[in-house]
């Protein structure tokens, strides 16, 4: 009987040392997060305004050049054919402006982006690390992501890995 009984506390035991060595994970969907954060739906509109303008600007760009192909295919015969290719330069020129002008929209666009959302992913991390810390939350997962967002850096084994590989 005693040796059932000293079975029993030893498993008792080891069931609470598992218990309290257990690390809490926790999860959080930062999609659902993002789209109700007001700064988030203001952002995006500042980013759709200023694509908006970069898109019709580069539309009448492309319109005043299309006119001005079709206005030196129409005088193609009335001018010599070397006033004819300079101007036809003039347009390919033209035509490597509006390339150039897309791909710097591009850059604008992108940079804005940052510039407008990398503090709100910021407030959100910080939140995120706030809400880990004051739960006790070893680590925190994005299921929008399928990413670790917080890891408690006291569970890093990254040094024990290394001694293992005798690094």
């Amino acid at each position: 009987m005693k040796k059932i009984a000293s079975v029993f506390i030893a498993m008792l035991f080891m069931a609470c040392t598992y218990t309290l060595s257990a690390q809490k994970v926790g999860y959080v969907n930062t999609e659902i997060v993002i789209a109700e954060l007001p700064q988030v739906k203001e952002a995006n509109t500042n980013i759709e305004t200023l694509r908006t303008q970069l898109m019709k600007k580069g539309q009448d760009m492309i319109k005043e050049l299309q006119t001005k192909y079709q206005e030196l295919q129409a005088k193609q015969n009335e001018i010599s054919p070397l006033q004819y290719n300079e101007q036809l330069e003039a347009l390919k020129t033209k035509e490597g402006e509006i390339q150039a002008f897309e791909q710097d929209s591009q850059v604008k666009l992108q940079k804005k982006s940052e510039e407008l959302l990398q503090p709100i992913q910021e407030k959100i991390n910080a939140a995120i690390k706030a809400v880990a810390t004051e739960n006790g939350y070893a680590y925190i997962f994005d299921l929008a992501a399928g990413n670790i967002l917080y890891a408690d850096e006291t569970v890093d084994v990254s040094a024990l890995v290394a001694a293992k590989l005798k690094l």
